[in-house]
């Protein structure tokens, strides 16, 4: 059985928050509200970087955003956004890791808080096969209604959709010698506890201090 090495994105693979980016991107191009949109979404950020946040209640409003928007509509924004905000982002050593385990032979996947829609084209420009996100919620046209489907891929629910994805493949957790899980943030200690090779990947000082007392090792991936 191959090794399995599991990516969360923002902040770990990408040196910003792909989410709360896209909510700054429609701000600028005049697609929301400024003033309404970004208090919440300030606040939500907030939140998420205290540890707090109610995981249903913002990825209902991130995909409210989506809502509004036709399928043609969004996918043209959408590719702007690729174009002018991710592209920039995306930094060789990122790209150099995901690829250092795909050469290994590794299984790998992205998994994600954030909602599919958004990290999906992200993720196939890791050259990532496997990525597991909030899953929205489409109309028989295709449009996004607002609203989730199934459960929040954060914190513990990581573990339970990661599982969910194995057993898709055929696999189980326990099968794996070897399982790599790269995060900055404490809000991913759940799965990053279980996981034979944690690697506290450009961490907040939350996770740093953890990493720090229980020995795990720290990447930085940013720093030039």
């Amino acid at each position: 059985m191959k090794n399995l090495a599991l990516f969360d994105l923002d902040h770990t693979l990408l040196p910003i928050d792909s989410d709360y980016e896209w909510g700054e991107f429609l701000v600028r191009i005049g697609a929301v509200d400024e003033t309404a949109f970004r208090r919440r979404n300030d606040e939500f950020f907030a939140q998420y970087q205290a540890g707090i946040l109610d995981p249903v209640e913002y990825l209902e409003f991130a995909l409210g955003t989506l809502a509004r928007f036709s399928r043609a509509e969004l996918d043209a924004i959408y590719a702007r956004y690729m174009r002018e905000v991710i592209e920039p982002a995306i930094k060789p050593k990122a790209l150099a890791l995901v690829r250092e385990h795909q050469d290994a032979g590794d299984l790998v996947a992205i998994i994600t808080a954030t909602n599919y829609h958004i990290t999906a084209p992200i993720a196939a420009r890791f050259g990532v096969e496997h990525h597991i996100g909030a899953m929205p919620e489409y109309d028989a046209s295709g449009n996004l209604t607002g609203k989730l489907v199934g459960t929040p891929t954060s914190g513990p629910g990581k573990i339970a959709h990661m599982h969910a994805w194995l057993e898709r493949l055929g696999a189980r957790f326990e099968d794996f010698e070897r399982c790599h899980f790269y995060s900055d943030s404490h809000n991913d200690l759940p799965l990053l506890s279980i996981v034979s090779h944690p690697v506290a990947t450009n961490p907040s000082a939350k996770l740093a201090a953890h990493a720090q007392a229980q020995g795990w090792p720290t990447l930085h991936l940013f720093n030039d």
